[in-house]
This record gives C-alpha cells, sequence and structure tokens, in this order.
C-alpha cells in the first residue's frame, strides 16, 4: 500500500505545559517524519463555542459537558502535521484514548493521567482533520 502525503490536526490538552513534557512530545512527532505545519498556543477558555464545535459528534453524549469544561480548562497547543500517512502515524505515535489501554512508549502510555486527561488530541480520519484544521486556523488556500 503506497503512503500518501496529508495533514493532520494535533492539540496538545490543558493542563500539559507546565509537566515539561512538551519538548518529548514535539519531538516524537518530528523525528517520525512528520513536519510542524503551523502551531498556535491558544486560550480555548476564551472561546467555549470552538470547543462545543470541535467535539461536537460527543453533543449528545453524557460525558460531553465534562469534556467541554476540561477542554476549556487552560492554553492548548494546536498544531498542523503534516507527513506520509500523517494521520495513522499522529494516532500511532499518540496511542490508544484511555491511557490504561495504552502502550508504553505512546504519548498517552507515558503521560496520560486519565482517559479525559490523555494529553493530546489527533485527528482520527481525513474529514476530521480537514474539519479540525479549518476549525483552529485560518489558512490563505
Amino acid at each position: 500500500m503506497s503512503k500518501k502525503v496529508e495533514r493532520t490536526f494535533v492539540m496538545i490538552k490543558p493542563g500539559n505545559l507546565d509537566r515539561e513534557i512538551i519538548d518529548d512530545i514535539l519531538m516524537r512527532f518530528v523525528k517520525k517524519g512528520l513536519r510542524i505545519v503551523k502551531s498556535e498556543l491558544t486560550e480555548p477558555n476564551k472561546d467555549k463555542e470552538l470547543m462545543e464545535k470541535h467535539y461536537a459528534e460527543h453533543r449528545e453524549k453524557d460525558f460531553f459537558e465534562a469534556l467541554i469544561s476540561y477542554a476549556t480548562s487552560g492554553p492548548v497547543i494546536s498544531m498542523i502535521l503534516e507527513g506520509e500517512d500523517a494521520i495513522a502515524v499522529a494516532r500511532e505515535i499518540a496511542g490508544a484514548t484511555d491511557p490504561k489501554e495504552a502502550e508504553p512508549g505512546t504519548i498517552r502510555g507515558d503521560y496520560g493521567i486519565d482517559i479525559q486527561r490523555n494529553v493530546v488530541h489527533t485527528s482520527d480520519s481525513e474529514a476530521a482533520a480537514r474539519r479540525e484544521i479549518a476549525l483552529h486556523f485560518k489558512l490563505n488556500h
């Protein structure tokens, strides 16, 4: 199966800036061949509507309000990463959503606290990546 160059969205979630793990997280993506196209430190606590749109597929689930509360609890680093099979590669580096199930050596396996505070969000499909990049970045193309 041939690889294709694609873009994906990754967000380092609130509560991680003061844990001194950001450099390691960024280097994990770069060392796997992904290029940081754009990154931005943002404060979604000033834009709750953005996070409600970001996690819209979970709106009807019982954990939605807790998810939004956490997602807006502090600064995040939003990134566009590019590379061969970027979506799958970023998800592999991140590990399973639940840190208890994530393999050691993955971001969530090494740094995740619980399923909600699992350190990073990564797009799960091309459609999600396009939607999330458009939500978080105003690009001129």
